[in-house]
């Protein structure tokens, strides 16, 4: 009889201390002044709320809950920014509190353990890899020495699609635009071409898709630390991990590899590969040879390829639905550009400087189509308040730049895509304008913003200056889906792919 009263009491006895410990830190935080939160659920929190447009579901909540909002999901506590004042006070005024990254497991596999520098924290080895990035690969110097490899590449895409322009066949122009973007990428990061190199088009962007999207989101160990790794382990993620970081990493040995060939032909321009190792030879030269390694470079590049390939090409798919849903607008486009260059028969980088409407039309599809709609996650550093609510370290931070970009206090008719809201407007992309966050602000701003802008403009100027462009038959402009694609991703991509018929001028 005694074994049986024990044997009902322990599994009680045993969870006493985790229910008392639960309680104990749900009294904690509640005396506090946090944000506004919406009701959540015993475990999961406010995950079953997010829907599959994480950031459209935020932006909804956030109606009624404020800009500055608290959402438990899972074990996470995390403060939702949805107005350009609150993210002034987390990326400007605080900047420095809240500056660090979450340590996720996958931020940790594909950051080669935090050596990049777009996920690893705030420290002595953030500072010193941000000041190589600032100053060798992302100066405006650096960025025009790549200008006749964006230039070649263009060219190739235009001459794809003439192709198709002289039988009046629709083109995926969402494919051409990955791959352009895939190409540039790899020719400034790897020194050598996309085209003819043996490998997979369409394998080497979906492996850059999986990469994106796992950094993206959340471990179910992470959300629920007690029984998230089962769920991970029989979800196979752990192994698709494993499966997608070996594919790049190999992929970056092997071309780090050919670098280090000795019989290797010096090239006319150095390359990214050239540079990092260039970088490490001198460090080592100082002593330094175990603060920066291949692991280092491997990291770098890491950024260079998940920031070069996705965001560029969904920027350019979003901008091309757009006009393609709104005739007038493309033709004031490409009457701006047609105008300019004459007969020239192609747009060249120092064009672009010169077609103000088209930069208006860049400008307003990164406000109403960010391709991050939810920036990187900072974790918080040390207490400090937002709009009067008490922050505290450990805390997440994430902007909703999706939300403030459709936000009616800052943008008439926020929904519409009106590229001439900006002709008397100084708003910019740059990071000091709190309601156009594309590129983030602050310590943890995107440096690779002239590189990625320039790609943009030149392609987009190419594209309307070479070819009109039409619906395939039977398809009117309502018809264009405009719907984002659904998943935790960091970008946010158009749901389906955009079909258009290029008809040549030139």
């Amino acid at each position: 009889m005694a074994l049986d009263t024990i044997s009902l009491w322990l599994p009680l006895l045993l969870v006493l201390p985790l229910l008392l410990l639960m309680k104990k830190t749900v009294d904690e935080w509640s005396s506090k002044n946090l944000p506004p939160s919406p009701p959540k659920l015993p475990i999961i929190g406010k995950l079953h709320q997010l829907g599959v447009l994480p950031h459209q579901s935020m932006w909804q909540l956030s109606k009624k809950y404020g800009s500055v909002m608290l959402l438990q999901l899972g074990g996470i506590r995390t403060v939702i920014i949805s107005s350009a004042e609150a993210a002034r006070e987390v990326l400007k005024v605080h900047d420095l509190a809240c500056c660090s990254r979450p340590p996720l497991a996958c931020s940790k596999v594909f950051s080669y353990n935090y050596r990049d520098i777009a996920l690893s924290p705030y420290g002595d080895y953030w500072r010193e890899i941000r000041k190589i990035c600032f100053l060798e690969l992302f100066t405006v110097k650096r960025v025009h020495s790549y200008q006749f490899i964006r230039e070649e590449e263009v060219a190739l895409l235009v001459d794809s699609i003439s192709h198709y322009a002289s039988f009046a066949t629709p083109i995926d122009l969402s494919e051409k635009l990955f791959a352009l973007t895939a190409s540039i990428t790899f020719r400034i990061g790897f020194g050598k071409s996309f085209h003819g190199s043996g490998l997979d088009n369409e394998r080497f962007q979906a492996v850059v898709h999986e990469v994106v999207s796992m950094i993206g989101s959340y471990n179910a160990s992470e959300l629920f630390p007690f029984v998230g790794r089962i769920i991970d382990t029989f979800s196979s993620r752990f192994k698709r991990l494993e499966r997608v970081f070996h594919e790049l990493d190999t992929l970056f040995q092997q071309v780090i590899d050919l670098h280090l060939d000795p019989e290797r032909k010096k090239p006319k321009h150095e390359d990214i590969i050239d540079v990092l190792l260039r970088i490490e030879r001198e460090k080592a030269e100082f002593g330094d040879a175990a603060q920066f390694t291949k692991h280092n470079i491997k990291a770098v590049l890491m950024n260079i390829f998940l920031a070069g390939v996705d965001t560029g090409a969904i920027t350019m798919i979003w901008a091309m639905a757009e006009l393609a849903k709104n005739p007038r607008l493309m033709k004031k486009a490409q009457d701006e550009v047609r105008n300019f260059i004459g007969n020239k028969g192609k747009v060249t980088e120092s064009d672009t400087d010169h077609l103000h409407y088209l930069k208006m039309i860049v400008k307003e599809t990164f406000r109403l189509h960010p391709p991050i709609t939810l920036l990187l996650s900072r974790e918080t550093m040390s207490h400090f308040k937002i709009s009067g609510y008490d922050i505290y370290p450990k805390m997440l931070v994430q902007v909703n730049a999706w939300a403030i970009g459709r936000d009616p206090k800052y943008w008439e008719n926020p929904e519409e895509f009106v590229p001439e809201r900006f002709m008397d407007n100084s708003i910019d992309y740059k990071g000091q304008n709190f309601e156009l966050l594309t590129f983030g602000s602050g310590r943890r701003g995107c440096p690779g913003i002239y590189m990625a802008t320039t790609t943009i403009e030149l392609a987009l100027a190419n594209l309307l200056y070479c070819f009109n462009w039409k619906l395939p038959d039977g398809m009117k402009e309502e018809d264009i889906n405009m719907e984002e694609e659904a998943g935790l991703s960091l970008s946010t991509s158009k749901k389906t792919a955009l079909n258009l018929v290029p008809i040549k001028l030139f």
